[in-house]
């Protein structure tokens, strides 16, 4: 089993969660609560994997989060 890091936003014009996987192409999905965009992430994320056939050598490693301040 293996285990993935998702960034969720809040769309306001649509009213859905977004959510999507840095480093998976394709890896992005929508979904009216979080436990329906958690269901969905894991679906594409399962399609994505076997489609792209990435090995563990070729996934992306969660490092961190950082927040950049701009004056605008």
């Amino acid at each position: 089993m293996r285990t993935f890091t998702a960034f969720v936003e809040w769309d306001p014009e649509t009213k859905l969660y977004v959510g999507i996987v840095p480093g998976i192409p394709g890896a992005h999905t929508q979904g009216a609560s979080l436990d329906e965009l958690n269901s969905n992430l894991k679906e594409v994320l399962e399609l994505c994997l076997e489609e792209h056939k990435l090995s563990d050598d070729d996934l992306p490693h969660f490092v961190g989060l950082q927040q950049i301040r701009v004056g605008a």
